[in-house]
């Protein structure tokens, strides 16, 4: 059973910054482009960035400029670092292969507020 392990989220005041962190199967990232995923209140689950096996990136318009991800191989794990926080990233937030796959991990809470 593929295994996904998001961790570091928390609670934040608009304006701080958090870095969550995936642990994800070999085969994972052997094969695929990884991504950070978010599913907030009332709103279904998005892409929010997007690292290839060769490192290109990409993110939605809303984090452009406060959030980049990461990935380490060899360890094989997906980081994502999040500056200038704003309420409207309050989410769970999750990590998966692009396109998504297996079963998704628990997620980890990220709570923007003042």
């Amino acid at each position: 059973q593929v295994q996904l392990v998001e961790s570091g989220g928390g609670s934040v005041q608009p304006g701080g910054s958090l870095r969550l962190s995936c642990a994800a199967p070999v085969t994972f990232f052997s094969l695929y482009a990884m991504a950070w995923y978010r599913q907030g209140p009332g709103n279904q689950r998005e892409q929010v960035a997007l690292i290839s096996k060769g490192g290109s990136t990409n993110y939605t318009d809303s984090v452009k400029g406060r959030f980049t991800i990461s990935r380490d191989n060899a360890k094989r794990t997906v980081s994502l670092q999040m500056n200038s926080l704003k309420p409207d990233d309050t989410a769970v937030y999750y990590c998966n292969r692009v396109p998504p796959g297996g079963s998704w991990g628990q997620g980890t809470q990220v709570t923007v507020s003042s």
